[in-house]
């Protein structure tokens, strides 16, 4: 029961970007086609799991021991950036053509402020789900942060398939563009909030 809450809680009630507002420049920059939202989305998901679960170790094994937990947000910018990095070499000899597919998205991962803002959730806040964060173990940090991604995917997808339909329909002159996208995203949000209920 609490595995699915934590998947419940992290995707529907304090989705990353409707309900933390975490992520928002790519979000609003990358949704315009469904295909490109997609190959960000599952880019997203790679880097918000991976990050986690090395700044997760760091801090248990490294800052907090010997009292540098001053240091976590400077730590983890250092870590996501270099981890990022790893990554798009790593895809580029092993894999060219899932490098190809996510080649694009990687580099602006790094400047996404959710994969930081997951990996600072982790170590600091306590849960909705009613875990302190000293309490949570790496099975459930892990578990949250794959899940926060999902979510990030599932808002970032809906919304692309939203703005792909708002471009066919004749909106007016002065809400295209910017002004449309905005009122969707929060109308979207206030669709989210219907599941704060749940968890």
């Amino acid at each position: 029961m609490e595995i699915l809450l934590i998947i419940v809680s992290a995707i529907f009630v304090n989705n990353i970007v409707l309900a933390q507002f975490l992520g928002i420049c790519p979000y609003l920059g990358v949704s315009n086609k469904l295909s490109t939202a997609t190959g960000m989305s599952a880019a997203v998901c790679f880097v918000i799991t991976l990050a986690t679960l090395v700044t997760y170790l760091l801090n248990k094994y490294l800052l907090l021991p010997f009292g540098l937990e001053f240091l976590q947000t400077i730590a983890f910018i250092l870590v996501i950036a270099a981890l990022v990095q790893m990554v798009e070499i790593v895809l580029k000899k092993v894999s060219p053509s899932l490098y190809q597919a996510l080649g694009i998205f990687l580099p602006l991962i790094t400047t996404n402020c959710a994969v930081l803002g997951v990996a600072i959730n982790v170590v600091t806040k306590e849960f909705t789900f009613g875990l302190p964060s000293h309490m949570l173990g790496l099975g459930e940090a892990v578990l949250y942060a794959f899940a926060t991604s999902l979510g990030y995917g599932l808002a970032m997808v809906l919304f692309a398939g939203l703005r792909e339909h708002l471009a066919l329909s004749d909106v007016p002159k002065a809400f295209r563009g910017v002004p449309i996208a905005l009122i969707t995203v929060g109308i979207l949000a206030m669709a989210f909030m219907g599941f704060s209920g749940i968890a």
